[in-house]
């Protein structure tokens, strides 16, 4: 969660004595007309197990202010005029939801797990996990995380683009770290983007109570079935007043089996730019709609050039789902991967068009390869078009030490084609005591062993 802040109000009771005897027991009965009471409980049994609470620790590096000479003997020396970096330890807490028991991959917020050095998963039953990180996506902020555990139990997904405006909604999650607690609502709006929490941006908003320590919680119907990643909360304090926010569940499975595969988050790009609709616009432009993205310019030989959409185009379904504004269109494309097929409405000329188009690749983000095996730890490791490129090598570390360099390419691992750093870390999974590295350099090819 991005701001919070602890709000506790106080409330006087005053009673009166009864002439009558009070009753014995003030609980809600379980019958009423001979029907039994709704209840969330059998459901929650269920699924609870599911939703874990996860604290970190690490460091973070944070700038120094200019200091006075008289206190640089506590200080230490700082150089005059020039802010002094410092390394501070922190530690933090945050809910995480079992999606794989079988893996064991567990999906929470990048802002929970992000800078940390040690993540320690804890279970319903109590049981306390070291988990580590797969993958992240910090223009989303979804990260995915895996533990090692017997009997784990995961949650359903849920098809969140089938989700309306009024349906229930349940938040499962470890507010300030009381332990797993559970809040009710309903969906209070879909599509909400433009709030500047997180690049891309696509929420279902909600009234079910979210609270600092919810982030990465889940938020469920009354099936049980997982809906959406609790993700932030707008109110004037940082608590709750009743506006939530979580990454849909739609979003989130995208986004994670692009983590799952390719190591990292493969995205894909419409290629366009452009704004909003609203009344103004739509006027201006004599529009046949009000909402929508329009489209100010499309980039040649983007995806969407080669599809055949226009400048002037409004862009008004994906995939035959309404999008209002520009920035919900950007968060439900940028969730999509690259290579993906995609269908887009548009409002051309008083009549609506569609096109499919496939999505090109966006520019390709480093993942550390510390999280596939330790001897790799120290690289950086970026899946290109021949396999898997090394971006940098850290002077001292492991990857340096077994001869890895700047610019390499890993093309296979004991004479078996690799292409990404999904099958590499699917081989590394299941694989036990030396290997071979396929190396690509200039154009020599070599092997590099690794125990």
């Amino acid at each position: 969660m991005k701001k919070f802040s602890v709000l506790i109000s106080a409330a006087v009771v005053s009673s009166t004595l009864a002439l009558t005897a009070l009753p014995a027991h003030a609980n809600l009965p379980l019958m009423v007309d001979g029907q039994q009471m709704p209840s969330l409980a059998p459901m929650l049994e269920q699924i609870t197990p599911a939703v874990v609470s996860i604290s970190v620790k690490g460091t973070q590096e944070v700038e120094q202010q200019n200091i006075p000479d008289a206190f640089r003997f506590f200080f230490g020396n700082p150089r005059r005029g020039q802010q002094q970096p410092q390394e501070r330890p922190f530690r933090g807490l945050g809910s995480g939801v079992i999606i794989n028991s079988k893996e064991g991959y567990v999906v929470t917020n990048n802002h929970v797990i992000d800078n940390a050095d040690e993540i320690l998963v804890t279970l319903k039953d109590g049981r306390q996990v070291e988990a580590k990180k797969l993958g992240s996506d910090e223009a989303s902020d979804i990260a995915l995380l895996q533990i090692e555990a017997d009997d784990l139990t995961a949650i359903k997904v849920a098809d969140s683009d089938s989700l309306r405006v009024g349906d229930f909604t349940v938040a499962i999650g470890s507010p300030f770290g009381l332990g797993q607690t559970v809040t009710s609502g309903i969906v209070s709006a879909l599509g909400r983007s433009g709030l500047n929490i997180e690049n891309f941006e696509d929420f279902i908003q909600t009234d079910a109570a979210i609270n600092s320590g919810n982030s990465g919680g889940a938020l469920v119907n009354l099936r049980g079935e997982l809906i959406g990643i609790n993700t932030a909360i707008l109110g004037p304090n940082g608590g709750n007043v009743g506006i939530g926010f979580a990454i849909p569940s739609n979003m989130m499975n995208n986004l994670v089996s692009q983590i799952i595969e390719f190591g990292e988050i493969n995205r894909g790009v419409l290629g366009v730019s452009g704004r909003s609709v609203n009344g103004e616009i739509a006027k201006a432009l004599e529009l046949e709609t009000n909402q929508g993205g329009f489209i100010e310019q499309v980039v040649p030989d983007s995806a969407a050039d080669e599809a055949g959409i226009k400048a002037g185009d409004v862009i008004t379904k994906v995939n035959g789902k309404m999008v209002k504004s520009f920035s919900e269109l950007r968060g439900k494309i940028g969730s999509i991967g690259a290579g993906k097929k995609v269908k887009i409405t548009v409002a051309r000329d008083g009549r609506e068009k569609t096109f499919n188009v496939k999505l090109k690749k966006a520019e390709s983000a480093n993942i550390e390869a510390a999280v596939l095996h330790p001897m790799l730890d120290g690289a950086e490791l970026e899946n290109g078009t021949k396999g898997i490129e090394i971006t940098d090598v850290e002077q001292g570390s492991p990857a340096a030490a077994i001869g890895l360099q700047a610019d390499d390419v890993i093309v296979g691992v004991n004479r078996k084609r690799i292409e990404n750093i999904g099958e590499l870390r699917n081989f590394l999974k299941d694989h036990k005591g030396v290997f071979a590295l396929n190396i690509q350099r200039n154009n020599a090819n070599l092997f590099l062993m690794i125990r």
